[in-house]
């Protein structure tokens, strides 16, 4: 029995998922060539068809997959917007795909964001005229937004639209507000073509990655057909796919809830999984579920599995028990310890509590920042830090004559500059500055000593822009050399996958490339993985749970306020969530102890949760998995 309405196959992660897609589109090529006809393309762009594109490019110069004869598409476009503006949809197409292969200049479509107003209508028109002239579109690739937009249809877009000019979302505006450096620069209006433009081609393939599409893809594949989410109009397609990393998966009910569908093939995880649900669903603790409340939900089989009640009850909360520790290095012997930070402030956010309680425990503990986070600060930090001159100048070797012209040309950029510019290398240096000094504060506030914190400076961060490079050689090569050198018996990790940049999933590629590197010489250390500020582990999934006081959160909290640059307004908030950094960490860490609490454990003020890697996934939800 399924629930889901769409077609859907979950890989381990977004590269599989991106694969798979990228074959699909070269298998169209390849068809269309053999009848000797072109092929006809609708494309996406963003963080999430990203890696599509470069496999495309890799089939294009290794495998010689031939791009001549394909006609492209786009979905959309600001409105209005420069083409040559970081944000423009022309420009994003042609540096992340258009340039690597040999599609032909003219046969390239992409809404135009500089129409005049009076010309719009009959530019999108021209648009509808253009694909229907090229035959219509063989295969569309979308991704999908938070409130279920495909384009840019925004809730309450119909079935029967076309290509048009649209008010953007507030929501849809937020997501895009790390693009533009500030919700306010986003444009109000796009060109996107219609639900009805899209539902024209004859195969769909929608990509979603990461915790936090989870929620709109059960609404899209589960939930009834509405404008309110425009991607359940794919439902009534009749060659549409979705594409999934196991993240953006986890809510369909095939997963979250497998046992209402069908007999499960019981393990320990599932039957985590499944006591958690019922003592949430129910508001009663663990030990307190009976036969009957097993039974009464769908979960009669796991009775029957485990020998009732009583034994389930109490294996799923010694379980639980044994995640809670006071001690995160163990009490045994003093150990070095090594915290990976994404960003410079992800540490105090997301382990602050734990980093402290590590130090005072003796554990022999470093810090290491991957990327240098100067993207995140803003301008007005960098006028304000003139203290900050005279560390410029002795990290650049600018004599004191010189000062004067730096200062000059860093006021006048600034006063000239606008959102999204990229910035000069002296504003880009002292961005980084600011955010090296903030780390070093925080790290030390947190005990750390300040030969123990280290700066990786990760090549992939250093673009500019928000669009990051692909993880390469040097990234791995900087993350082995800090393991290399602090030899760390426990490693600290970022593991979310909602970060709305892509950093904290690129920072961990490169540190598990770097550690499976390490590990072929010498003993692996044990690896823990925390999550960032969009995200928590689920309960089931917890495998360390660090109770914290309320000094020890308000500690935690102090040292968030280190970072300055971060307090009050961030650059890159995330999509969803318009409270404080530290405000999303106390909340979460409190929300965590309650949620333990409710489950019949020790009641404490605040928890920071861990999970071990590798992470340990039930065989019904390995099952899951599309070989990728």
């Amino acid at each position: 029995m399924s629930v889901e309405r769409i077609p859907v196959k979950i890989y381990k992660d977004d590269k599989g998922a991106s694969r798979a897609v990228a074959l699909r589109v070269a298998d169209w090529i390849r068809k269309r060539q053999a009848e000797g006809r072109g092929t006809v393309l609708g494309l996406a762009t963003g963080h999430t068809p990203v890696n599509v594109y470069r496999e495309l490019a890799r089939m294009h110069r290794e495998e010689g997959l031939d791009f001549s004869h394909v006609v492209t598409f786009n979905l959309d476009e600001y409105w209005p917007i420069d083409p040559n503006a970081l944000q423009s949809y022309h420009r994003w197409m042609h540096e992340n795909f258009f340039r690597y292969v040999n599609v032909r200049p003219e046969n390239i479509h992409i809404p135009s964001g500089t129409a005049a107003e009076d010309e719009i209508d009959a530019e999108c028109r021209k648009y509808e005229e253009a694909i229907a002239q090229a035959g219509g579109i063989d295969l569309q690739i979308l991704g999908i937004g938070r409130v279920g937009h495909v384009g840019f249809n925004e809730p309450g877009s119909g079935r029967t639209s076309r290509t048009r000019r649209i008010h953007l979302d507030k929501v849809t505006r937020k997501d895009a507000a790390a693009d533009f450096f500030g919700e306010e620069n986003v444009p109000e209006l796009a060109v996107t073509m219609g639900v009805a433009s899209i539902l024209d081609a004859r195969e769909i393939c929608l990509l979603a990655f990461g915790e936090h599409k989870a929620p709109i893809i059960r609404r899209a594949v589960e939930g009834e057909v509405s404008s309110s989410v425009a991607a359940s109009f794919l439902q009534q397609h009749a060659n549409a796919t979705f594409y999934l990393d196991a993240a953006a998966s986890a809510d369909l009910t095939r997963l979250s809830t497998p046992w209402l569908l069908e007999p499960c093939e019981w393990d320990e995880v599932l039957e985590r999984q499944a006591v958690i649900w019922l003592a949430r669903k129910l508001d009663k603790p663990i030990l307190k579920l009976t036969d009957e409340d097993y039974g009464e939900n769908g979960l009669a089989d796991l009775t029957r599995a485990r020998g009732g009640a009583y034994h389930i009850n109490l294996n799923v909360f010694r379980r639980l028990m044994n995640t809670i520790t006071g001690w995160p290095g163990g009490k045994e012997a003093k150990r070095r310890v090594l915290v990976l930070s994404p960003h410079p402030d992800d540490d105090a956010i997301s382990m602050g509590g734990t980093l402290a309680r590590l130090v005072e425990q003796g554990h022999d503990v470093h810090t290491a920042y991957m990327v240098s986070g100067y993207l995140s600060v803003f301008d007005h930090d960098v006028s304000r830090h003139a203290d900050f001159v005279r560390d410029f100048n002795r990290i650049f070797g600018i004599t004191p004559e010189h000062a004067e012209t730096i200062e000059q040309h860093i006021d006048q950029f600034l006063r000239q500059k606008h959102p999204g510019d990229i910035d000069t290398r002296e504003v880009q240096a002292i961005k980084a500055l600011i955010r090296r000094t903030e780390a070093l504060d925080a790290a030390k506030f947190c005990g750390v000593a300040e030969d123990h914190v280290h700066f990786l400076d990760m090549p992939f961060y250093n673009t500019g822009v928000v669009q990051k490079l692909p993880v390469g050689p040097d990234d791995v090569a900087a993350a082995r050399q800090i393991l290399e050198t602090v030899r760390p018996e426990i490693v600290f990790a970022a593991g979310d996958l909602s970060d709305p940049h892509g950093t904290h999933r690129m920072c961990l590629e490169a540190a598990r490339r770097a550690l499976d590197e390490y590990a072929a010489s010498r003993p692996a250390p044990v690896l823990w993985l925390y999550r960032g500020a969009w995200q928590e582990w689920p309960a089931d999934q917890i495998d360390m749970a660090v109770p914290l006081s309320p000094d020890e959160l308000r500690h935690k909290r102090f040292a968030i306020f280190r970072h300055q640059s971060q307090k009050d307004r961030a650059m890159f908030p995330g999509p969803y969530d318009s409270r404080e950094f530290w405000q999303r960490a106390e909340e979460r860490n409190q929300a965590t102890a309650a949620l333990y609490d409710a489950l019949g454990l020790p009641e404490y003020h605040a928890i920071e949760a861990f999970v071990r890697w590798p992470l340990v996934r039930s065989a019904h939800s390995q099952a899951q998995l599309e070989k990728a």
